[in-house]
């Protein structure tokens, strides 16, 4: 926009119609909106406190999430010496013996279980008796409160090495 030699320029908050101060000083006022320099993005200081808060939020989130993430997977522990334990009833009702040869599970044959976060072992295998084993594996290892599971052919059982109720009843 071209304007004329003599010319005010004048920001206001409202653009209004104004008297003709042309006719009388020989000026001319143009009007125009005011406008703000920041009004186009952030500040540099609205940046750096959405980037703490956001960082705030991911120190809680985070570890907060890596627990849970190790408490779900204990479920999977849980599971594996349930199905080891049916397995071998069934073989002992079929052929009145946990350790009998065709059984299939058998002891030190170690299997995954279904997403691979624990390893089940069958431990101690007699006519009568089994122990049954689950150790973490990979990233559940990192589970240091429950650790290892166990389970007894009397339903006994035990986890991070201790059969204490208090951690029984916190891992189980």
């Amino acid at each position: 926009m071209r304007f004329p030699d003599r010319c005010l320029i004048k920001e206001v908050d409202e653009v209004r119609p104004m008297r003709n101060i042309e006719q009388t000083t020989g000026v001319t006022v143009v009007e125009r909106p005011r406008t703000s320099p920041a009004s186009g993005g952030f500040t540099l200081i609205e940046l750096l406190i959405t980037i703490a808060i956001l960082g705030i939020i991911l120190a809680v989130a985070i570890p907060n999430y890596r627990q849970w993430v190790l408490e779900s997977g204990r479920a999977e522990a849980k599971a594996v010496l349930m199905d080891g334990a049916q397995r071998l009833e069934r073989c002992f009702t079929r052929l009145s013996a946990y350790n009998d040869p065709n059984c299939n599970i058998s002891q030190g044959d170690p299997e995954l279980s279904l997403n691979g976060k624990y390893e089940l072992t069958v431990t101690r295998v007699t006519e009568t008796e089994f122990d049954l084993t689950a150790a973490p594996q990979g990233g559940q290892t990192e589970d240091t409160e429950c650790g290892t599971y166990t389970l007894s052919h009397t339903g006994q059982r035990g986890a991070a090495g201790s059969t204490d109720p208090a951690v029984v009843a916190k891992c189980w």
